[in-house]
């Protein structure tokens, strides 16, 4: 029988596998365990079943996807795997819950060498800057650096979701490999007693915040101001982010940091062909023009342009530091926002 739902799914699968294997997977489906939120990859999936007759089934996962594959072992009805930040692609592919995509012309083809494993066990579908959301009435300036954030200036001003959500850790990280863990821990702790409060909510909660005045500046990632701005079924959401002004940090040096959305194709695939297929429309025009235009994501396809959205929030200058740098200083990055106890907010 088909699987409907999330909900559907969870349901079916259980604690461990599906009891009738045989069964469970009709043709024309492909089941996608993913970390990123539904909402975000809805219009995606739908374009894709409109355009192939597929249908797609899909487990939302906050933590824990590689653990239930690997619990779930060769029976896994995963044929996808689709998350967001470099880190938790490279946990997949070392997790051994992946296989390799190789010689795929589609693929090849759109989606640039730099955004693919040389393995071919996972793939970048878009970007993503980690930016500062500042007050458009009380913060007047219009550059600003991520060492900035240290500065005392900033005491009491400051909102930003928790510190061990993989966005902030990737940020943390790209800090280690360009400063070191001495520097880092230090401005960890600089960041820490300018915030105004404990470490909560999601990046649209610090925009909720920058216009009830409990800050003046948050970090946020930048497709989460273009979802505000065309909010219709929660139009506050557009108050929020109509409050806030999207500044670039480190345009006049290394640029932003940006991390990005990646797909990869499950170790034990039962729908192997169809997962393919869908691997393969992610990496295309049309969704890759989606991800500009729905969910305000970078495209990577080699000449694609963001959404007017996007531009109007201004030019972007990527990092260009190495994701896999990156991926490699996450582990300390998470242990020093432990040490600084950044989540216990600023100290009185």
């Amino acid at each position: 029988m088909p699987i409907r739902s999330p909900l559907r799914l969870l349901a079916l699968l259980g604690a461990s596998v599906l009891a009738t294997a045989s069964t469970a997977w009709a043709d024309g489906e492909v089941n996608i365990y993913s970390y990123r939120q539904p909402e975000l990859i809805k219009p995606l999936l739908d374009a894709f079943t409109k355009e192939t007759g597929i249908k797609t089934n899909v487990l939302f996962l906050d933590k824990g996807l590689v653990e239930r594959i690997r619990a779930e072992g060769a029976n896994s009805p995963a044929d996808v795997i689709m998350t967001v930040d470099i880190a938790r692609l490279t946990e997949a592919k070392e997790g051994g819950v992946t296989q390799a995509v190789t010689d795929n012309a589609t693929i090849s083809k759109d989606i640039p060498a730099n955004l693919r494993d040389p393995a071919g066990e996972w793939f970048g579908l878009t970007t993503r800057g980690r930016v500062v959301y500042a007050s458009k009435e009380r913060v007047t300036q219009t550059a600003i650096t991520y060492e900035e954030l240290a500065d005392p200036k900033w005491k009491g001003k400051i909102c930003i979701r928790d510190g061990q959500h993989s966005y902030n850790i990737g940020l943390f990280a790209s800090m280690v490999a360009v400063h070191g863990e001495a520097y880092t821990e230090t401005w960890l702790k600089g960041l820490k007693n300018n915030l105004a409060h404990k470490p909560s909510g999601g990046d649209r909660d610090q925009a909720k915040a920058i216009l009830a005045g409990e800050c003046d500046i948050a970090l946020g990632n930048t497709y989460y101001v273009g979802l505000m701005q065309t909010n219709e079924k929660e139009p506050e959401q557009k108050k929020w982010a109509e409050a806030i002004k999207i500044i670039f940090p480190n345009s006049a040096d290394r640029g932003t940091h940006v991390n990005i959305s990646g797909m990869a194709l499950a170790k034990n695939a039962p729908n192997k062909a169809n997962a393919v297929k869908l691997m393969e429309f992610l990496a295309s025009g049309n969704a890759q023009k989606i991800y500009a235009e729905q969910v305000f994501e970078y495209p990577v396809t080699p000449g694609a342009e963001p959404s007017s959205i996007v531009k109007a929030f201004g030019p972007i200058k990527p990092d260009t530091l190495s994701l896999a740098d990156i991926a490699a200083n996450r582990k300390k990055a998470s242990e020093l926002v432990d040490k600084v106890a950044f989540n216990e907010g600023p100290e009185s």
